[in-house]
């Protein structure tokens, strides 16, 4: 862990041989799950600090990106704003409004309310020429339930839930939330039963650019496509068409790993969710079918996003702290978090990794706990959405990081868990786990119940 780490490093032997005596120092490099960069930071503003290792002289232009991650943007022609563009069909007028206080969003609670931090991706059968999905003729990649005066939206999706009743292995009831999605398309926009269907709650924006630092072949060496040591777990890296690169690449980012790179992530929220253009993705967000998104959008020329915004909001996604395990030297934690290895958790949320280069600094070489291996899984029939993205199924999710999990309700407000937020808190969540996670479900749901309550006291405190 931290101190192998500092023992590849000549200059660090004191240091290490200081922790090796010094257990609450010891502790506390437990506790640092995002390296150098770790905050201990345990209140609403804990997922949007600045590293901690941040140099004074990168604060400002951090302020900048963050800036730019929390303005409302306005609809063109606006002169009461530095931030315009919006147009024509969007989600959200800000990154924020998606991912509150750089945190997760949550899908509408009850049957009729409107998504204000949640998207559905969509889709037809078949491959752009990228590789990726295929756009619907009629709306595009995204359902964009929001517009700008004089061009209508694209419909809206709504949820409604029904009761899934279940019981653990010691008799103890559950109940699980099975959504159900219903599409009202617009007048005029073409919908029909071929449209593929992704719901996404966003999630939260810390911690990225330590993702970004761990070198492909860690990733790729984690992958077991054809389960050869017969564990019943079979990874397998996503391979995705990277526009700012201009070529495919690993895919690490978003719910399916389907995006290679931070930039191509910015830049295409920016378009998809908010109908900002930039360098990478220039042209509006208006499918052929849509002539008065078409008639607004021909109003403006230029991308309305410039090189240095997108650059300046990655630089901020990338150095946003990540927040600190809680309770690591408490006897309940410790067993919970080994009893998160017994029962074959951690053979997909790989607790340690360290980084590798990184054009900014403060995220290459870090030891980092983000419990993930970055890679897909087949998660069984209950999650999948059959919406295939690039080498993705329509059953295959990357899996989550869980570091600043025990924290989400102290930010946000809520615990709702998963791609689109069906599970009410942690044990919900595992309960939902099928596929090649299965077993692993199946261990947790027959522990005796303080077993149970241990494992999740410790994820609680990641």
């Amino acid at each position: 862990m931290f101190l192998r780490f500092l023992a590849h490093r000549s200059r660090f032997w004191v240091v290490a041989a200081f922790l090796v005596a010094t257990p609450g120092i010891a502790a506390a490099a437990d506790a640092a799950s995002g390296g150098a960069t770790t905050r201990t930071v345990a209140n609403g503003n804990a997922f949007s600090s600045p590293a901690r290792n941040l140099p004074p002289q990168w604060r400002q232009r951090f302020f900048d990106g963050n800036q730019i991650f929390n303005a409302p943007w306005a609809a063109p022609p606006n002169a009461d704003t530095p931030f315009v563009g919006l147009s024509p069909t969007f989600n959200a007028v800000s990154c924020a409004g998606c991912h509150p206080r750089d945190g997760r969003g949550a899908p509408p609670v009850n049957a009729g309310d409107a998504m204000t931090s949640m998207l559905v991706r969509i889709s037809i059968a078949g491959t752009s020429e990228t590789g990726g999905p295929l756009a619907h003729p009629s709306l595009g990649l995204q359902i964009n339930d929001k517009s700008v005066a004089g061009v209508p939206s694209e419909g809206a999706v709504g949820v409604s839930y029904h009761e899934v009743a279940g019981r653990y292995g010691d008799g103890a009831p559950f109940s699980l939330r099975q959504p159900r999605y219903d599409y009202s398309p617009p007048d005029g926009l073409t919908s029909d039963d071929a449209i593929l269907m992704s719901p996404r709650v966003a999630p939260a924006v810390f911690g990225l650019g330590l993702l970004e630092a761990i070198a492909e072949s860690d990733i790729v060496a984690r992958a077991d496509p054809d389960d050869r040591d017969r564990d019943g777990i079979s990874g397998r890296a996503n391979r995705v068409w990277d526009a700012t690169a201009g070529a495919a690449r690993l895919g690490r980012f978003g719910w399916k790993a389907n995006v290679g790179s931070l930039r191509d992530q910015n830049a295409g929220a920016f378009l998809g969710d908010m109908g900002i253009t930039t360098d990478v993705f220039p042209t509006e967000n208006c499918p052929p079918a849509q002539r008065d998104c078409l008639r607004i959008a021909a109003r403006t020329s230029g991308v309305e996003a410039d090189a240095q915004r997108l650059d300046d909001l990655t630089f901020y996604m990338e150095s946003v702290a990540v927040p600190a395990r809680r309770r690591v030297d408490d006897p309940v934690v410790g067993r919970g978090e080994a009893l998160f290895s017994q029962i074959g958790c951690a053979a997909c949320h790989t607790p340690h990794v360290v980084t590798g280069d990184h054009a900014n600094r403060i995220v290459a070489g870090q030891t980092i706990q983000p419990f993930t291996d970055l890679l897909l899984h087949d998660m069984g029939d209950d999650l999948a959405d059959g919406r295939p993205d690039f080498l993705a199924s329509g059953a295959e999710w990357r899996t989550p990081p869980l570091w600043g999990l025990g924290l989400i309700e102290t930010v946000n407000g809520h615990a709702f868990l998963l791609h689109d937020g069906r599970a009410r808190g942690i044990a919900e969540a595992i309960l939902w786990h099928g596929g090649e996670a299965a077993d692993a479900r199946e261990r947790f749901r027959t522990l005796p119940a303080d077993s149970r309550e241990d494992l999740i006291t410790f994820l609680r405190s990641l």
